[in-house]
């Protein structure tokens, strides 16, 4: 009865050692195919931001008024720092 419930105890602990593998691969997979969904998330909202600020600057040129493209400028500018720094923080947090 010993030899029996020592090998049903082997036999478990080889299963179990198994699926932890295969869960590790698992989220190893996970993890890589989330960092890449992220990656492209993150491009195109910096693309979908740069259309943005273009369009702003176009409006504020069509005004043909120099204060206006001067705050539009002032605007797009400070909006494009912060954006910037945005940007750098969420991809250093997905190295």
């Amino acid at each position: 009865m010993s030899t029996t419930t020592t090998e049903q105890t082997e036999d478990f602990t080889q299963s179990f050692g198994e699926a932890v593998e295969r869960y590790r691969a698992i989220n190893e997979k996970l993890v890589e195919t989330c960092k890449k969904t992220a990656h492209a998330a993150l491009d195109s909202y910096e693309q979908t931001f740069g259309s943005y600020v273009d369009f702003r600057k176009q409006l504020a040129q069509a005004t043909q008024l120099e204060w206006v493209s001067t705050v539009v400028k002032a605007q797009n500018d400070f909006a494009t720092e912060v954006n910037a720094a945005y940007l750098s923080a969420a991809r250093d947090g997905l190295k």
